[in-house]
């Protein structure tokens, strides 16, 4: 069964959406600014042999943090393009928006002046 899309995006609250497309970018770019900030771990080249085994937990550990890191910061990224692709998409929606609107006034004083010429004797 086909999902009615016209019903969904009438569910949208798009004045929220709009009103709302600032704070998303400007949180994204918080984060990203506090992600990028964070100094990363760098792991060692390689563990060695001669350590102990609480050593090799310790710089298997800090590989670990040190992905983790860079997974977030790349996931931060992300966030913080979408974000700006979001306000991009909320402002060319309300470009359209008004176009519409300024389309359908035209079309109704259109329709008016044909139908009182249609009418004229």
């Amino acid at each position: 069964m086909p999902i009615p899309w016209l019903s969904v995006l009438k569910m949208v609250p798009w004045s929220d959406v709009i009103s709302n497309a600032p704070k998303v970018a400007e949180g994204a770019r918080k984060l990203w600014a506090a992600v990028s900030r964070k100094e990363t771990v760098t792991p060692p080249e390689e563990t060695s042999p001669a350590l102990s085994p609480e050593a090799q937990a310790i710089a298997l550990l800090q590989a670990q943090l040190s992905d983790l890191q860079q997974q977030m910061l790349t996931s931060s990224e992300l966030i913080k393009a979408l974000a700006d692709q979001n306000t991009e998409l909320i402002k060319r929606i309300e470009v359209s928006r008004i176009r519409i609107l300024w389309l359908a006034g035209a079309t109704v004083v259109l329709g008016i002046a044909a139908l009182i010429q249609f009418l004229a004797p």
